[in-house]
């Protein structure tokens, strides 16, 4: 024989619990619970308003002022790379998807054109698991020169080094924005 489980409390028919803030003295919360200034600003201890510190182009009270701006995210660097290796792994799955309609397409140097994109998809891959490095990311420059010099093979290849060339432009400047 079971036991019937005990039913579970209806969350609408209890109210939430007000927990007190210990970590402010009385006096001092509810000043900072009544209505504050607005547009992000903090007040000073003598009263005076200072401007929002995450505002861009602010300073840090007592700070250098010349640390670089912080671009907000936990890891700018792996941000980066995840964005980097997107892009390659992106352009991996498009040339292997090339490969069919250039078969068809190609003529009689289908062979040359298979090998080119195989090769290039190997390169795309080994990339972009290594985008930590600083030279991989000029290796994926040079990924995109390869990729529109085989259009000597078919002008699609060369229409398709233009395309992943303007992508990884974006890609790069995305990663001088981040990373400054």
């Amino acid at each position: 024989m079971t036991r019937p489980m005990p039913a579970r409390p209806d969350p609408e028919e209890q109210p939430d619990p007000v927990v007190p803030d210990t970590t402010v003295p009385g006096r001092e919360r509810e000043e900072l619970a009544g209505p504050g200034p607005a547009g992000g600003e903090l007040i000073a201890p003598d009263g005076a308003l200072l401007p929002d510190s995450d505002a861009p182009g602010s300073e840090e009270p007592g700070g250098t002022g010349g640390d670089p701006p912080r671009s907000g995210l936990r890891n700018p660097n792996a941000a980066v790379r995840g964005v980097g290796a997107g892009a390659m792994v992106i352009e991996a799955i498009v040339l292997l998807l090339a490969i069919v309609p250039l078969i068809k397409l190609g003529g009689h140097r289908t062979a040359p054109i298979v090998v080119a994109i195989v090769t290039l998809v190997v390169l795309c891959l080994i990339v972009a698991g290594l985008l930590r490095y600083q030279w991989a990311w000029w290796a994926g420059a040079a990924i995109q020169v390869l990729l529109f010099a085989s259009g000597l093979l078919h002008v699609a290849l060369a229409i398709l080094g233009l395309i992943f060339a303007a992508v990884w432009a974006y890609v790069l400047s995305v990663r001088r924005s981040v990373l400054g």
